[in-house]
């Protein structure tokens, strides 16, 4: 539907197009102008919230086919040609605004904007379209998830970013490094670095929630007699632990406070038994092992198992 003042607006010099633009063209010129001129842009600008107005009724115009042609066939007619819209102009829209069409003003505006971003926008619209999120992968020592540390990453050509990684992260935890991401294009919030931390296994170490879990092997003479032994620690001195006499193969030994210690839990060191048997003894070990096996009860270790498996 024209707008009655179709005939003194002059849209292709309200863009700055020529009467043959091309849709491509006619799009990307109004891009620019809305990014620029954009009441969130300008916050308080009267002129350029003017200006917006004009540029937005302009592109309405000319991105839809038909109204194109209809506007061209007013401005053709000359001055005696009137044209009657509805309230408030074309569509209803204060300044003739429409919004609408086959690739139209709501199509394009959302493009740049955002759509349904936020709210409270100009006219209803969205602001400034917030940076893109950026994403990469960094791997940590084993030490260095427990206790926490900062490293270096860098992105691209650029300087390196300090992190921070928390004490107590666990492999495949995402680290946020806010307003380190990809920048606006129309001057809306920055985008953040989301880091996803890979923790390199240790060779003696391994996790278990906040305790760390070790296995300590012990001599069959240590495990039988009972012995003082030392167990490393993650990042500190070794501590003396207590074998009690008689303790069996695959005991856990608990070592309070040596795990994990974050901001809500301190976990501890859990040290497996593994009693140790040698490969090769000498002849007179040995005889000293027949004569040790000869003095132990007449018992079969083994009979309780049988009978439960209801083989005995």
């Amino acid at each position: 539907m024209a707008s009655q003042d179709w005939f003194e607006k002059d849209f292709y010099k309200i863009l700055g197009v020529a009467k043959d633009v091309s849709d491509a063209e006619l799009k990307k010129v109004y891009r620019k102008l809305a990014r620029q001129y954009h009441p969130d842009s300008n916050p308080g600008d009267a002129k350029a919230e003017a200006k917006f107005k004009e540029i937005s009724e302009a592109y309405s115009v000319l991105s839809d086919k038909e109204q194109r042609k209809e506007y061209d066939q007013v401005r053709a007619m000359g001055s005696g040609a009137r044209f009657t819209g509805g309230p408030g102009g074309a569509g209803g829209f204060p300044g003739g605004f429409q919004a609408g069409g086959a690739g139209g003003f709501e199509d394009v505006f959302a493009d740049l904007f955002g759509g349904g971003g936020r709210r409270g926008g100009f006219g209803g619209f969205g602001g400034p379209q917030r940076g893109a999120d950026l994403t990469m992968n960094t791997t940590v020592d084993f030490i260095d998830s427990i206790h926490g540390a900062t490293i270096k990453v860098r992105l691209g050509a650029g300087d390196p970013t300090s992190v921070k990684i928390p004490a107590g992260i666990v492999d495949g935890q995402k680290v946020k490094l806010r307003g380190k991401g990809q920048a606006s294009p129309n001057g809306g919030e920055t985008g953040d670095l989301i880091i996803t931390v890979t923790v390199k296994p240790h060779p003696v170490f391994t996790r278990d929630g906040n305790n760390l879990r070790v296995t300590v092997p012990v001599t069959f003479t240590e495990a039988v007699l009972g012995a003082t032994i030392q167990v490393p620690t993650l990042g500190s001195e070794p501590v003396k632990l207590k074998v009690a006499p008689g303790t069996p193969n695959g005991r856990v030994l608990r070592v309070k406070g040596k795990g994990v210690k974050s901001a809500k839990a301190e976990g501890d060191l859990l040290a497996t038994v593994e009693i140790a048997v040698p490969s090769h003894i000498s002849d007179k070990a040995k005889k000293a092992l027949e004569e040790f096996a000869s003095e132990l009860p007449d018992e079969d270790p083994r009979e309780d198992l049988l009978t439960r498996a209801g083989l005995l």
